[in-house]
């Protein structure tokens, strides 16, 4: 179930509605092919087999359709290690590694972020000392620093946008600091 709960945090709100039409329709089909249309016509489907197989195979291929293009999630501009690609805008004096938080952002004003923006109401993330279950425990998901920028500016799920309340600067701190918690 935590499984679930991480894909479809991932998920666009709109491609939750959507799959969600698709699998009510589904449903609703299923459930008439097998009560209501039995008790109508004892013989169901019998002579209309010609059209039943046909309209089962239709939403059969329209479930599995929507979940391959609904389910499948944005594609992010991010490196293979999953920071945001280096900017010119670093300092030259500054040491790079490879395994230290993206260049975008600061990640001990980002946990400032973090503690007050609320949350640590619905994460766990050991470095903040939450254990929300509300939201994904970001310890085990690993968020990309470009995930948690779309997430925390867009919202999705029960999440919030926080385009609103937080500078585009503070969104890039917390960011920062999810990703340099879980990534170290």
């Amino acid at each position: 179930m935590e499984t679930l709960a991480f894909v479809l945090a991932g998920l666009t709100t709109a491609h939750k509605i959507d799959l969600g039409i698709v699998a009510a329709a589904f449903i609703i089909f299923s459930l008439v092919s097998s009560f209501v249309l039995p008790r109508m016509n004892e013989s169901f489907p019998g002579s209309g087999m010609r059209w039943y197989v046909p309209v089962c195979i239709l939403f059969f291929v329209a479930m599995v359709s929507a979940v391959i293009v609904f389910g499948r999630e944005k594609k992010e501009p991010a490196t293979a290690s999953g920071a945001p690609p280096a900017t010119s805008t670093t300092s030259s004096s500054a040491p790079s590694s490879s395994s230290s938080a993206p260049s975008q952002g600061n990640p001990t004003l980002g946990k400032a972020v973090f503690l007050s923006a609320g949350c640590v109401g619905c994460h766990t993330l050991k470095a903040a000392n939450s254990h929300g279950t509300v939201g994904p425990n970001l310890d085990q998901l690993k968020p990309a620093y470009a995930t948690v920028v779309h997430q925390v500016t867009n919202g999705g799920g029960v999440m919030p946008s926080f385009k609103g309340a937080l500078s585009p600067t503070q969104i890039q701190n917390v960011a920062a600091f999810v990703y340099a918690s879980t990534h170290s």
